[in-house]
Parts: structure tokens; sequence; C-alpha cells
């Protein structure tokens, strides 16, 4: 479903645009996501709409069918830092997850209801993974979602569209990041 509307309640959440992630996948679509999830970080500041920048510093402990060594070494410094583009503020909220989901033990939704959050549009990397199970988690937790599918990527492509195509119109709405930013000109 394409975007019908933007609560005056919204919120940019941003999944793992950090510099150890971004930096193994240099390719054009990573740099236009990029490119793009800072685009909407800049209009929501300049409308005065939470934006949440979310790292990812970890795995679930105790699993080792993804292919990590238990004597596997730590990330190499800076691994977990925002990516410069991003232009973190001191008004962004900073979510550390160490799970796909940003909302599995973040404290995210306690933020997301404390600022009176209705609405997310979710942003960053991996489309398949980070993304989707945010925004299946922000679905569950009764968030109308909205998916910036371009100021998103995966290192899959195939795995991209399917995200794109067959699970997010499930879980909410999808647009571009114009779109969106249409649409909060059109609302503030």
């Amino acid at each position: 479903m394409t975007l019908t509307t933007l609560d005056p309640a919204s919120a940019l959440i941003v999944i793992d645009l950090q510099k150890g992630i971004v930096s193994a996948h240099t390719d054009d679509a990573v740099t236009a996501a990029v490119e793009q999830a800072a685009h909407l970080a800049a209009e929501f500041r300049r409308h005065g709409l939470p934006v949440v920048l979310v790292n990812v510093t970890g795995r679930a402990p105790g699993r080792t069918e993804a292919g990590r060594s238990a004597g596997s070494a730590a990330p190499p410094s800076g691994w977990a830092e925002l990516v410069d583009e991003l232009d973190v503020q001191q008004t962004d909220h900073l979510i550390t997850k160490r799970r796909r989901s940003a909302f599995h033990d973040t404290g995210l939704d306690t933020l997301l209801r404390d600022l009176g959050v209705t609405q997310i549009v979710l942003a960053g990397i991996s489309t398949s993974s980070g993304v989707e199970s945010t925004a299946r988690s922000a679905s569950d937790h009764g968030y109308h979602v909205v998916l910036a599918t371009d100021a998103m990527t995966d290192p899959d492509a195939d795995a991209h569209l399917h995200s794109v195509g067959r699970i997010f119109p499930k879980l909410g709405e999808t647009a571009t990041t114009a779109e969106v930013i249409d649409m909060v000109e059109a609302t503030r």
C-alpha cells in the first residue's frame, strides 16, 4: 500500500547505518540509501519530528549458527559508530540493539510512547533483516508503519525486492523519500 497519510506524531527510525556495516557494502545502492536516509533525517529535524538512530553492537547470546565462532574477535574500533552523513544532532535519540529488531530489549517502544509517537517511518540496512524485523515489531506494537523504500538497501538484491514487494505491504505503507517529505511538508 502506498503512503496515504502522515500522523502528526510521526518519527523517523534509521536502522544500522553505521560505519562497520556501510563500509562493508560500498555499492551504489548503499550510497543512495544512506543519502536518502540522511535527507529524511534532515527534514524530520527541520519539522521538529523525532529522529531515532539505531546501531547494532552484537548478536543474541549463545547463537552459533550464524558463523560466529566462540573465539571470534570483537568488531574493530568505530564499527558501531553512525555514518557521518547522518549528521547526528543532540536532539536525535540513539538506540543500540543487539538483535535484528530495534524493539527487542532496547526501550525503543517506551521512548516512542513517551514522545507520543503513533507512526514510524523506517529506513536503513539491511532491508530483509534489521529493517524488516523492526517493521514487524512496530506493527505488532500497534504503530502505523511507513517504509521509505529508496532509503533502505540489502546486500542481497533479491531479498530487498522480496521484502519491499511482498512483506512490507502487509506491515504498512511504502513510499519514496520524496513522497514522505512531501507528506511531511503538507501536514506540518
